[in-house]
């Protein structure tokens, strides 16, 4: 049995970009968990999409065994965090897995968002934090000046933070020995009945559903019958063991020591991120707090560009779902573009994962639908409906009000791009709550702002305006009723269910007439004239024509009579008066995909 006095359970808190994946690197190989020759960058970030964008989606663990200058060998687990606000709540759990995290800043860039946000939860937690100034062989590091940050932004101390370069490997030793001298080891409870937390879950083809979890009490051995607290789901544990960072197989888990089980469960969606799994035959009384289920804040429609691939597409999103439980979706169908789903994320990045997975890992040629978020629409009985589909939304005639989610929004950001910024929000119906200075040259702006504003291209103009120095953290707060009105787009009289949106009132117009103008550029002619209109109910607020393609007519008439030149455009005009009303516009996919990425300023 592992002496918890010589565990460290730890992870590390960063805003994106800010080094966390290499510093995990030098860490697995100074405890020389990982050979020289089995080293890569981002060891601990598996996806190609990770290894890309510098971002880690999925949390890994490490066990590495360190010999500390007492003559002690120490566990440390290190549990290794997404550092997206999508993920936040996947953050929350595994925080709640250690009992201490390294608190990792840029040496040039200083505190940013996420940094705070992430620190906040730790807090909350409990944590013991350790700060740690990185990228300290940059030309332009400030150690000192970030070091003034750490202590006004974080409000914890920085006269003890550790500076490093995790590629240089400069501090790693420090950072290790702080580890183990200030982070408290778990509290032994071996001897109570067992209470593991899930922080992560994968699917694997052979062993099924497999949770990364943390031992809060008691000790978990092979062949034990387990209980999920949630769904009261029982299983037999087949496969114990820990990453370190290689899948190495133990028999037993004790308190405080983190790793991976799997047993007879087929599908994740059974081994939650957040559930505790407690004894089968003497269950805990208590689960662990802070468990919620997955909330997709952020809802877009998914369809196959040839019709033949849907079965593929039906096969692909339930690969993908058994590796993400957080991933809703549900069979849907459209006049314009067949059949396809519409898919529940946790925001825009998990959006933009899904779908570049779908479209890398399956080969899939994909539209997605602009991305909406849910309303809740209140009906003149008093009844209310969630739509997340502007197509569902109900007759104008018997809603009493529609309410939009509203998000708290931070934006930390050089004083230099404060006007661009406040003109962005305030574009974006936000409104301001504080904006107060935490050193002379940086800023927090606090605005309230309708979550739809925020999930069409805002992050990229907040990065435009601020020439990429300005960062963003946002929480979900409440519903709130708005003038919010279905625009509908129809070509040749005919509503195309796929371009409807919910927009507000005073924006209606503006957007009808860009998402018009867009058709008109991409559409192809043909032989009859082509009405596109933009409408809210039955009036046209905006409307663009699509000339016919037209034959001359009147080429082989050589002078005489002007009757017969308007005799023969006459019953061209007759012709294609009949042609518009029995012929079907046919719309590209291009005009879709132009439309999706629609600059509607």
């Amino acid at each position: 049995m592992q002496d918890t006095k010589l565990i460290r359970n730890f992870c590390i808190i960063a805003h994106i970009d800010h080094g966390k994946s290499t510093l995990a690197d030098r860490l697995l190989e100074a405890t020389g968990a990982v050979s020289n020759r089995e080293m890569k960058a981002q060891m601990l970030d598996s996806m190609d999409i990770e290894r890309e964008r510098g971002i880690t989606i999925k949390a890994q663990t490490a066990t590495m065994k360190y010999t500390h200058k007492d003559g002690k060998t120490y566990q440390l687990n290190l549990i290794d965090t997404p550092g997206h606000v999508d993920f936040s709540y996947e953050v929350s759990r595994s925080l709640a897995a250690c009992e201490g995290a390294l608190v990792i800043v840029d040496a040039s860039q200083g505190v940013e968002a996420q940094t705070i946000a992430n620190v906040n939860l730790a807090l909350k937690s409990n944590l013991k934090l350790i700060p740690v100034i990185n990228k300290i062989d940059l030309p332009n590091a400030d150690v000192e000046r970030v070091r003034a940050d750490i202590e006004e932004e974080l409000a914890i101390s920085a006269s003890d933070a550790i500076p490093a370069s995790a590629k240089t490997g400069v501090g790693i030793e420090d950072i290790l020995t702080a580890v183990i001298e200030r982070i408290p080891p778990p509290v032994d409870r071996n001897d109570e009945t067992l209470r593991a937390l899930i922080f992560d879950s994968w699917f694997d083809p052979y062993l099924g559903a497999i949770c990364l979890c943390r031992i809060m009490s008691g000790q978990l051995k092979l062949h034990d019958n387990v209980m999920m607290m949630s769904t009261e789901k029982s299983f037999e544990v087949l496969t114990i063991g820990k990453l370190t960072p290689k899948a190495t197989e133990f028999p037993t888990l004790t308190s405080g020591e983190v790793g991976f089980v799997s047993g007879s469960i087929k599908t994740i969606s059974d081994m939650r991120v957040g559930d505790t799994v407690t004894d089968a035959k003497n269950p805990s009384t208590e689960a662990l707090p802070g468990f919620e289920s997955a909330k997709q804040m952020v809802f877009g429609g998914i369809f196959p560009i040839d019709a033949s691939e849907y079965l593929l597409l039906k096969e692909s999103v339930e690969k993908l779902k058994l590796n993400d439980a957080s991933l809703s979706t549900e069979v849907e169908s459209s006049n314009a573009l067949g059949f396809g789903f519409r898919a529940g994320f946790l925001g825009l990045l998990h959006m933009d994962i899904v779908q570049e997975r779908l479209e890398r890992e399956y080969k899939l040629n994909l539209i997605f639908t602009a991305p909406s978020v849910a309303y809740h629409v209140y009906t003149q009985k008093g009844d209310m409906i969630v739509v997340d589909n502007p197509a569902k939304l109900p007759n104008p005639s018997i809603i009493d009000r529609i309410e939009e989610p509203y998000a708290l929004l931070s934006v930390h950001t050089p004083e230099e791009y404060i006007g661009v910024i406040l003109k962005l929000l305030q574009d974006r119906r936000g409104e301001q709550k504080n904006m107060e200075y935490t050193s002379q040259k940086r800023v927090i702006i606090k605005y309230e702002i309708p979550m739809s504003e925020m999930i069409f291209d805002f992050h990229d103009r907040l990065k435009s305006a601020s020439r990429g120095y300005a960062s963003m953290d946002y929480e979900m707060i409440d519903y709130r009723p708005g003038d919010l009105v279905k625009l509908d787009i129809m070509v040749n009289q005919e509503a195309i269910d796929a371009l409807s949106c919910i927009v507000h009132r005073s924006h209606a117009f503006y957007k009808g007439r860009a998402l018009c103008k867009k058709l008109k550029d991409t559409m192809e002619r043909h032989m009859f004239q082509i009405a596109i209109q933009a409408a809210i109910g039955s009036k046209v607020i905006a409307r663009e024509t699509l000339s016919a393609m037209r034959k001359d007519v009147t080429a082989k008439c050589y002078g005489g009579d002007i009757s017969r030149k308007r005799k023969l455009l006459e019953k061209q005009k007759e012709g294609k008066k009949r042609m518009k009303s029995v012929g079907n516009v046919e719309i590209p996919q291009k005009a879709f995909l132009s439309i999706l990425s629609l600059d509607d300023e």
